[in-house]
């Protein structure tokens, strides 16, 4: 693996993992709000948020989903990498200032086809707030 590209194919084995922890901040709410246009105030406006079944702000679901991509992209498979696919279970809510922790594992390698499938799931204190399924296609070794 270098700057400029992850792991080959060949490099992979099942069972193998990578992960990326954030603590989520009041700034990356709200700039996530702004870039994808979703301001659900659920996400944005505390006095409406206190109404809901979560008493409060929550994290945008695909902000944490989004730790996962970041797993994908700089750790493993990392550089060079296509994300061909992704499934997403949303369980548990994420706070402002909760520590995200997001880890793939490796499931299964098909090397004819240069896809990796990985199990993904985000975490909050042990607890899962995101699980899912993804997909990559790798590059071979060079010859």
């Amino acid at each position: 693996m270098s700057d400029l590209h992850g792991y080959y194919i060949e490099d992979l084995s099942v069972g193998q993992t990578a992960s990326y922890a954030k603590t989520i901040t009041e700034a990356d709410v709200v700039l996530f709000a702004g870039i994808t246009g979703d301001d659900n105030p659920v996400h944005i406006n505390q006095e409406f948020a206190e109404t809901t079944m979560f008493k409060g702000r929550i994290v945008h679901g695909m902000f944490c989903a989004g730790l996962i991509s970041c797993v994908a992209g700089t750790r493993m498979p990392g550089p060079g990498a296509i994300y061909v696919g992704q499934t997403l279970k949303f369980k548990a809510p994420v706070h402002i200032g909760d520590t995200v922790t997001a880890t793939l594992t490796v499931r299964e390698i098909i090397l004819e086809k240069r896809r990796v499938i990985c199990d993904t799931v985000a975490t909050v204190k042990g607890r899962t707030v995101v699980e899912g399924e993804a997909t990559f296609m790798i590059d071979h070794k060079p010859a």
